[in-house]
Order: C-alpha cells, then structure tokens, then sequence
C-alpha cells in the first residue's frame, strides 16, 4: 500500500522527497491575496462516539464546549484581525463531530467570522438524524445557516445496528424538514457495507429524496485502524459493480452528479467542504490549505484552548509545499467533482496543465478514466472507481498515519509521508 502511494508521489512530484509535516507554523498567514477562499470550522462534541468514525470528537460535556467556543471565537479573531479589510470568501461549513449539539452558539460563531469575512455562497451544518427537530433547525435557520447534512448512513436497521447506531425516525425527519426549509438539505450515505446491495442503496436514495433531501452523498466505508468498528470491506469487484450500478441509477433519475460521491435533485444544491482552492480552518484538527502551505490545527482541545489563551494559533503541523506538490494537492480535489477544467490549472499556478501533466492525462484518456473536450476533462465511471480505489491507499497511506499519531500527540515533531 505504501509502496503504491509512495511511487506515485515520487511520479508526480518529479521528486524522491516525502510530504514533510513539522511543528511550525506561521503567525500571520498569508490568506488575504488568496482567491476563492473558503471555510471550515471543526466542533468536535458527540453525544456518543461511532464505533467507525474516524473524525477528531470527544464526548460531549456543556461546560467543556463553551469553553471550546469561546477560545474558537478567539482563534477567528486572531486570524481575521490579520486582514486590513473584510475578506470575501465562498462559502462556511461546520463540520464535526456533532455541530448541532451547540446549536445555541452557532450565531455567535458566525457573527465572529462576518467581522472579518464576506460570505457569498452561503453557510453549511452537519447533523446528526436525532438533531432534525423543529427547535434545532429553526435555532440554525435563525443563525444563518442555509444548508444541512445529516449523517444518516443508512435508513435499515440491519445497518444501523452494524454500524452501532439506532434506529432512525423518517417520519419526524421528514415533518421537520418539512417546516423549516433550507437551501440545500444534503444525506450522507456508507456505501459498500457487508453484503450491501444495490437494492439497499436505491431504497435509502429513494427514501431520502423522498423525506425532504434534494442532495445525496454516498461515502465510502474506509477501514482506518484506529477506529473500533470490525465492519470488513467489501471486495473490490464487488464494490465497483455496486459504485457503477448506482451512479447509473442517479444519473439515469436526471440527478446531477457534482463529484464522485455526490447527486443532487436540484441543480443549485450542493454541499462540498473539500473541493476548495484555498481555505481557512478553524477549531481542532481543522486544516488550512493556502498556495504555499498545508496546516492542520492540534487534535487535543485542552491544548488547543492553552495555545489560544497565549495569543498564538494553534498550529500542530505544517506542510510547506514544492510547486509540483502544491499541483497534485489541486489536481487530486479539483478532479473530485469529476470535472477539470485545464484553464483554472493554468490560472492557479500561471503555467499550461498540458506542459506539466500532459503525458499522464494522455495516458488517463487511454485507459478510460477520463474523456476530453477543448480541454475539459470529464470522469469516466471507470476513472471514478479507481479515483476512489486509490483514494483509499492514499487515505490509509497517509491519514491513517498522520491521524494516528495526532490524536495521541497534541504537538508531534515531525511526520513524514
């Protein structure tokens, strides 16, 4: 698995050098001249922890999260305060963890952020099933927020129970979905589950469209070895028959396909925290993605609050990019919506895609993973299995060991990958 992803590294960067991760960082972060700029903002609290969850989240306690938020409130501040005029930006998420948990906070949030940044495409929330209330929603609404996705995984209880969570209620989902709308109301899905079959997919994306979704993510289950889930992976033959079948079914629905997990009923709704050029992060275990530099904040939130009261950002790792390096980090995200257009590459770093990557787009085009029009590229359901195939290396590869390591260290020295 390594030698794979690590082959494949030394091909693209031009380079035998690994991604070196140290514990430095920058005070100021040079954000202000990015474009497109998005983002992030982590809250890590859960009533209970999912048995395969893989995310940075501790258990839920009122006073520890308001003293968290309060310190995020002054992470937002430290960083906002470094641009001379307000910074308009794409879009927020709120991601976690459990968001909705601190719902009643959420506005204070926003409010920090609106004093340094201008929002254009609107604001998005994860939930959990048991948070899609009328009381919760409408306190989101209120606050600003615009599109959800709730994190249903799956609506049969046979899953449900694999996955060690209960079982869910469509009927009051789809009566509060139905009294506060939102712009986008997004499910997420775990496709590839011990014998799962396309009947199984289908009945959940039909069940979620027809409780009130108008967008769709079907993720893949991914064995990170430090979870305690026990699910085993389906086979490969078995997961591309089922991935295939059932962006057929989607397509062929009139859904429209925005990235390699994702269909939406409605073509203004989306929800992507990850296909971004730039952003900014906020909170625990957050990432910053700028054009020079790869950050991601401490896992621990006791040290996080520490390096906050010290006026500092709290800063575990940072990975300062080659310019080969920073292409592939573009390239890899950018080709997730299954689109690429070799215009914005040579808008990002001022130099033709075709005279950095020409050779291997040709020999993408040849073994059927893309297709190509006056240099559009466009995924193929062949490219996009072995995009998620090798996802899935990439994934264990390196955020299996990075994560593993974070989330018993609060400040490593040093990763390499």
């Amino acid at each position: 698995m390594n030698i794979l992803t690590n082959l494949t590294r030394m091909w693209l960067t031009r380079s035998t050098k690994p991604f070196i991760f140290k514990s430095e960082y920058d005070q100021q972060l040079p954000f202000e001249t990015c474009s497109n700029l998005g983002l992030y903002v982590h809250i890590p609290f859960c009533k209970s922890i999912c048995n395969f969850c893989p995310y940075c989240k501790v258990l839920y306690s009122k006073e520890i999260s308001d003293t968290y938020i309060d310190h995020l409130i002054q992470e937002i501040h430290l960083v906002g305060n470094q641009c001379s005029d307000k910074k308009k930006v794409t879009s927020l998420y709120f991601g976690g963890g459990t968001p909705a948990l601190v719902a009643n906070r959420i506005s204070e949030i926003i409010n920090a952020l609106n004093e340094h940044f201008i929002i254009t495409d609107g604001i998005g929330l994860e939930l959990h099933p048991d948070n899609v209330t009328v009381e919760v929603l409408s306190v989101l609404k209120n606050a600003g927020i615009t599109k959800i996705s709730i994190g249903i995984q799956s609506f049969q209880n046979k899953y449900q129970r694999i996955l060690g969570r209960k079982i869910i209620d469509m009927n009051s989902i789809k009566r509060a979905l139905h009294a506060v709308p939102f712009e986008t109301v997004s499910m997420d899905f775990i496709f590839a589950l011990p014998k799962q079959t396309f009947d199984d997919l289908k009945f959940d994306i039909d069940t979620a469209f027809s409780l009130g979704a108008n967008h769709i993510a079907i993720y893949p289950l991914i064995d990170f070895t430090f979870t305690d889930s026990n699910v085993k992976a389906m086979p490969k033959k078995e997961k591309r028959e089922l991935l295939d079948s059932i962006t057929t079914y989607c397509l062929n629905k009139g859904y429209s396909r925005s990235s390699i997990w994702t269909f939406s009923s409605e073509p203004e709704a989306k929800y992507s925290s990850m296909t971004r050029e730039n952003f900014l992060g906020f909170g625990c275990s957050a990432t910053t993605l700028l054009y020079d530099q790869f950050k991601i904040n401490t896992f621990d939130v006791a040290a996080y609050c520490k390096r906050i009261d010290q006026q500092m950002l709290p800063s575990s790792l940072t990975l300062r990019f080659t310019q080969r390096q920073r292409m592939i980090y573009w390239l890899f995200w950018t080709i997730y919506s299954t689109k690429l257009n070799s215009r914005d590459f040579e808008q990002f770093f001022g130099v033709p895609l075709q005279k950095m990557y020409g050779f291997e787009f040709w020999i993408a085009k040849k073994l059927g993973f893309l297709t190509e029009n006056n240099g559009i590229y466009t995924m193929t359901l062949k490219g996009a299995f072995y995009y998620h195939y090798y996802e899935n290396f990439y994934t264990l590869s390196y955020i299996n060991k990075m994560w593993s390591i974070m989330r018993k260290e609060a400040f490593p020295d040093l990763i390499q990958l």
